[in-house]
């Protein structure tokens, strides 16, 4: 392989939150700034899934058929791992990182899965997690220019100085958990039903499977509520007087909103992105089945 393709390659393996490789991001979202997180988890992450994707299953499919089953286990280890991490998390930011680990694991399991419908459902997942992470990452930066503070146990009582802040961050962690009718719940769903259909692997393998990724999908709202309960619930910031106590302004809400109208929109019409991919994902996965 030429040098810069195998230099090209490394860097995507890099760029992807897979484990083990992922041991930097928490560290780098927890120090970095809001808007450098925001780079990162929109584009930077996602070149990752977009390069196993391109090069993996288009350039070397009999290699990528070799390794799907083991990229299907790191994926689930990836969900159960980084949702059961999560929650230890004091710093905000770091917990949003794990969390983001954590669905980057569909992502993982829906190219290894080697069907249509589970890499239409990792290409919905890469957009919706783009968007939502993104988000997250920008709300968490707008509510540390209001208290200065990063750490969970250090915070409580946003909701009432905040309320803007307190709407979109609640309405966007819904959606980082799935909640049916926003984007993360279509893919997440689509990536479950692709394992389910796939040819590639055995019922009992498939249904197992299955049942781990169910569990991690169980412990998401634990560690998504815990946050908003620490963030924006209690009486620690109630009678506090702090000049930073001001709301979203109309920049920051525009933002916000921006955001928050693809992750609705894909959530109620995901046939959108299946109709700019579905071609695609046909040709790529007839590699696999006609040659």
């Amino acid at each position: 392989m030429p040098y810069v393709k195998r230099k090209r390659l490394i860097e995507w393996q890099r760029q992807i939150e897979l484990i083990p490789l992922h041991t930097w991001l928490p560290d780098t979202h927890g120090e970095a700034h809001y808007s450098t997180c925001m780079l990162l988890a929109r584009i930077l992450l996602k070149m990752g899934a977009y390069g196993l994707v391109r090069i993996n299953m288009e350039l070397l499919p009999r290699a990528h058929s070799l390794f799907a089953p083991w990229l299907i286990i790191v994926g689930t280890i990836q969900i159960i791992y980084a949702a059961s991490a999560s929650p230890g998390q004091r710093n905000l930011k770091k917990r949003i990182a794990y969390s983001s680990i954590s669905h980057m694991g569909f992502i993982i399991i829906g190219i290894g899965s080697i069907s249509d419908m589970s890499l239409n459902g990792a290409i919905l997942q890469i957009i919706s997690h783009g968007f939502i992470g993104a988000a997250l990452f920008f709300l968490a930066g707008t509510s540390f220019d209001r208290i200065r503070l990063v750490y969970l146990d250090e915070m409580g009582g946003m909701a009432i100085p905040v309320p803007k802040i307190f709407t979109t961050f609640i309405i966007l962690s819904m959606a980082s958990l799935a909640l049916p009718g926003m984007s993360g719940f279509v893919a997440e769903l689509i990536v479950f039903l692709g394992l389910i259909t796939s040819q590639k692997f055995f019922l009992i393998t498939k249904i197992l499977i299955t049942f781990v990724m169910a569990i991690g999908m169980i412990l998401t709202p634990i560690y998504s509520l815990s946050m908003l309960r620490q963030m924006f619930y209690g009486y620690k910031f109630f009678n506090a007087q702090n000049s930073y106590f001001f709301d979203s302004g109309p920049r920051e809400l525009f933002v916000s909103i921006s955001i928050l109208l693809p992750v609705i929109g894909i959530g109620i019409y995901p046939d959108f992105v299946f109709s700019l991919s579905v071609d695609k994902v046909e040709d790529i996965i007839s590699i696999y089945f006609y040659r």
